[in-house]
C-alpha cells in the first residue's frame, strides 16, 4: 500500500487533469454549469424543510434541540455532504468500466480513476461551502447559531469522509468490472443509506426510539453516521459524536480504505484482463 501511495503521489498531475476533464465534460453545454452542483442540494433542502420544517414542525422541533430554530442550516449541511458521498459512490462504481480505453493505454496507477471521481465530487462539495457559511452567518446574526471552535470539526469531517469514500470507490470500481450487478445494487444501497444516516434528522431520534438495542448498535457501526454527526457539529457542538462513535467512525473508515486498496490491487490483473 505504501508503494501504491507513492506511485499515486508521483502521478498527482494526471489525477488533477482527469478531475478537470470530468468536471468540464459533466457541465459542458450547460448554461448554469457548476451552479447545478448547488441548485440540486438546495432544492432537496427546500423540499425536506417544507415537509419536516413546516408540515411536521411540531414533531421535528422536539428532537432537534439547538437546531430547532435553524433547521434549514441543519438540512443543507447534511445534504451537501450527502451529495458528495452519493455522487462519488455512483460515479466511482463505473469509473473503470466507463474509461476502459484510457485505463489500458495510459501509464498511470489505475487507482487514479476511481479516486479522481471522489476528488471531483469533493470539488463540487467545496463549491457549496460558501453557501453554508453564508446561511450560518445569517442565523448567527440572529443568535440562533453560535460559531466557535466547533468550526474545526469541518476538516475532520472532510478527512474522514474522504478516507471512507476512497476505500469504497476502489472496492466498488474493481468489483463492478467483474460483476456488473454491483452498479445496479449500489443504486438501491444509496437510496437506503440516505434514510439510514442522520442527514435530515438528528441521531438522538434514533437513540431515543423504541428500536431493539442490537439494531441501534448496528446503526451506529455505519461510519457515515459519525461522519454526518461531525458535519452537523460544525454549527451545533452538541451534535459532536461521543468518543465511542468517533472511534468507530475513524476506525471503520480507515479499515474500509485498507480493504478497498488491498482488494483493488488483488483484483487489478483480472480487471485489466476483463477490460
Amino acid at each position: 500500500m505504501t508503494s501504491g501511495v507513492t506511485a499515486l503521489w508521483s502521478h498527482r498531475n494526471s489525477l488533477r487533469i482527469l478531475v478537470k476533464r470530468d468536471l468540464a465534460v459533466k457541465y459542458q453545454q450547460s448554461v448554469l454549469g457548476y451552479f447545478w452542483s448547488l441548485i440540486e442540494p438546495l432544492g432537496m433542502g427546500a423540499i425536506y424543510w417544507f415537509v419536516f420544517g413546516v408540515l411536521y414542525s411540531r414533531d421535528t422541533g422536539r428532537h432537534l434541540g439547538d437546531a430547532a430554530d435553524s433547521y434549514p442550516l441543519f438540512l443543507i449541511t447534511g445534504i451537501f455532504a450527502w451529495m458528495w458521498a452519493s455522487s462519488a459512490l455512483s460515479e466511482a462504481t463505473n469509473a473503470l468500466t466507463g474509461q476502459s480505453r484510457l485505463i489500458t493505454t495510459m501509464n498511470v496507477p489505475r487507482q487514479v480513476f476511481p479516486i479522481g471521481r471522489v476528488t471531483g465530487r469533493f470539488a463540487e462539495y467545496a463549491a457549496g461551502l460558501p453557501i453554508l457559511l453564508a446561511v450560518a452567518l445569517v442565523y448567527a446574526a440572529h443568535g440562533r447559531v453560535h460559531l466557535g471552535w466547533s468550526l474545526f470539526a469541518l476538516p475532520l469531517a472532510v478527512a474522514v469522509q474522504g478516507v471512507l469514500l476512497i476505500g469504497l470507490a476502489l472496492l466498488l470500481s474493481a468489483l463492478n468490472v467483474l460483476m456488473r450487478d454491483v452498479e445496479r445494487f449500489m443504486r438501491l444501497i444509496i437510496r437506503v443509506l440516505f434514510y439510514a444516516t442522520p442527514i435530515i434528522y438528528p441521531l438522538s431520534l434514533v437513540r431515543e426510539s423504541h428500536l431493539p438495542g442490537w439494531l441501534k448498535v448496528g446503526y451506529e457501526l455505519n461510519p457515515l453516521v459519525g461522519i454526518f454527526q461531525l458535519h452537523h457539529s460544525i454549527w451545533y457542538p452538541d451534535e459532536f459524536p461521543d468518543a465511542r462513535l468517533l472511534a468507530t467512525t475513524v476506525a471503520g473508515s480507515v479499515l474500509v480504505l485498507v480493504v478497498g486498496w488491498w482488494s483493488f490491487r488483488r483484483l487489478e490483473p483480472a480487471v485489466l484482463k476483463e477490460l
